[in-house]
C-alpha cells in the first residue's frame, strides 16, 4: 500500500550509500587481515500506525553471548537453511517477535555493516501496516517496543559518545529514546538511513 513514508523509504533506498562499520568513528583501529565475517540479516521494520510511523526494536536478553541487553533490530546470523540475509532476517523476526513474513513488504536493503564482534550485517527494510501484537521470544528477547520513525530519522538527534572497550576508548553513535539507549551498530545503521531520508 502506497503511503508517504513508504514512498520516502523507497526513494531513500534508491540513493547510493557506502557500507558502514563499528569502526567508522575510530579510524586508528587496526582490523586483522584476512578476517572472516559471519553473514547476518536484520529486519528494519517500519510500522504504519494511526499515531504515525514507528520502528520496531528489541531489547536483547542479558543472557545472550553477543550484544547482551542491547537494543537491536530483530535478526541474526544466516543459517545454513537460509537463502541469504533477507531470508534470515524474516525468519528471525518471526522467531524473535512473532512477525509473520507474509505480513511485511520488503522494500530493499541498506548497505552492509561490519560489527566489532565479527558479523557482516545486511539491514533489510520492510513495511508493515495494520494490527500487530509482538510476541517476544523469551530466550533471546527481553522486550519488544517501537520508536517513532521521526525520532530515529532525524540526524540532529544523534550524538557521538565513547566508552572504554578492551583497554581502548571507542567512539560510537547513540540516539536515546526515553528509557531506551539505542547505540552502537543499531544506531549507526539507523543514522545511515536518516542521512538518506534527509537528502
Amino acid at each position: 500500500m502506497a503511503t508517504p513514508d513508504r514512498d520516502r523509504l523507497l526513494h531513500a533506498l534508491s540513493l547510493p550509500a557506502a557500507a558502514s562499520s563499528d569502526f567508522d568513528l575510530n579510524p586508528v583501529a587496526v582490523l586483522p587481515p584476512g578476517r572472516l565475517l559471519r553473514p547476518a540479516g536484520v529486519l528494519v521494520v517500519v510500522w504504519e500506525r494511526p499515531s504515525g510511523s514507528a520502528l520496531i526494536l528489541t531489547k536483547r536478553s542479558s543472557r545472550l553471548k553477543h550484544h547482551p541487553g542491547q537494543i537491536a533490530f530483530p535478526g541474526g546470523k544466516v543459517d545454513e537453511g537460509d537463502a541469504g540475509p533477507e531470508a534470515a532476517a524474516l525468519r528471525e523476526a518471526w522467531e524473535e517477535i512473532g512477525l509473520p513474513p507474509d505480513r511485511v513488504e520488503v522494500l530493499g536493503q541498506l548497505p552492509e555493516h561490519e560489527t566489532i564482534t565479527g558479523f557482516r550485517i545486511t539491514p533489510i527494510v520492510a513495511h508493515l501496516t495494520g494490527e500487530f501484537t509482538p510476541v517476544a521470544e523469551a530466550g533471546e528477547v527481553e522486550e519488544v517496543f517501537s520508536v517513532p520513525l521521526a525520532h530515529v530519522t532525524d540526524p540532529a538527534l544523534y550524538r557521538i559518545e565513547r566508552r572504554l572497550w578492551r583497554g581502548e576508548w571507542r567512539r560510537y553513535y547513540a540516539v536515546p529514546y526515553g528509557p531506551y539507549y539505542i547505540w552502537g551498530a543499531t544506531a549507526r545503521m539507523l543514522r545511515g538511513l536518516a542521512e538518506r531520508l534527509s537528502r
